[in-house]
């Protein structure tokens, strides 16, 4: 029986809890399989992936590296899901015992998970501050929970065409705009959600959103960020980017291995990661 191997790939990797969560739940399971973290920059995912054996079963990828897998499965004519295509990028790579490959997109249902474990309100409208790979799986997901009016906050309106055409490609129907990230007004929404780096979020960003009821943060390290401080000293609902981490984690490890994943135990073993790396 082959000792199935399993990694992360993108750049910067050294911050990924993915290899806590993963080798937490593989040990779990009873499984000797092993989770690495691997630096692949802009690029190199195919040069990477052309040098794998058939021991290895599964990949998580992160930035920069999940519009580049979603083009590369194109031209190898390997299998999409839907939600992937949709979102028009892949963090789950499934290698499949005959050579072929899946890619899937599970920040989509693991950032549904996420909201839904931590609120029940209804949710009609949306700001996301950002524009990348990462808002649109998360913008998806919200339209997935109700959501029909997404408003994208960006540095650059000229470079979020991407998520923009995949938010209104929603089945749904979602009404879709962008404005400044450096605007002024007030932020009028049911939820907001971060998908920028803790530095852009200066004091004047976290005023604006300081009327939203629901904060979904999708970082985890730093924490906690400007605007997840914001909503805890408030008393606001909170979304972490932890949570998200971990439900994304538990649906990789399930098509991985073929069983259900420990959630509990993967979320333990990310919360003694972050507070050890606190106290460092």
């Amino acid at each position: 029986m082959l000792n199935r191997r399993c990694g992360v790939l993108g750049d910067p990797i050294a911050h990924s809890l993915s290899p806590v969560l993963h080798r937490a739940a593989y040990a779990e399971l009873g499984l000797g399989w092993t989770y690495d973290a691997h630096r692949v920059p802009s690029g190199g995912l195919e040069a990477f992936m052309s040098g794998l054996g058939p021991e290895w079963r599964g990949l998580s990828l992160t930035m920069p590296l999940k519009r580049e897998a979603l083009a590369q499965l194109d031209r190898h004519s390997d299998r999409l899901t839907d939600r992937a295509r949709l979102a028009g990028a892949v963090n789950t790579l499934v290698l499949e015992d005959d050579g072929s490959r899946v890619g899937d997109n599970t920040d989509l249902p693991g950032a549904a998970a996420a909201i839904r474990e931590r609120t029940s309100a209804p949710l009609g409208s949306a700001v996301v501050l950002g524009g990348g790979a990462t808002a649109t799986s998360v913008g998806l997901a919200l339209a997935d929970l109700g959501v029909r009016s997404v408003e994208l906050l960006v540095r650059d309106e000229s470079r979020a065409g991407e998520t923009v055409a995949a938010l209104r490609a929603h089945p749904a129907g979602v009404d879709v705009r962008t404005s400044a990230l450096d605007a002024t007004d007030g932020v009028r929404a049911d939820v907001v959600v971060s998908t920028v780096p803790a530095s852009a979020q200066t004091t004047a960003l976290v005023e604006r959103c300081a009327a939203v009821p629901v904060v979904f943060e999708v970082l985890y390290d730093p924490w906690p960020t400007p605007l997840a401080a914001s909503a805890l000293d408030t008393g606001r609902t909170l979304v972490g980017g932890l949570d998200l981490l971990v439900h994304q984690a538990a649906l990789q490890v399930e098509l991985f291995t073929g069983s259900p994943a420990p959630l509990d135990v993967m979320r333990d073993a990310g919360e003694r990661a972050l507070a050890d790396r606190a106290t460092a």
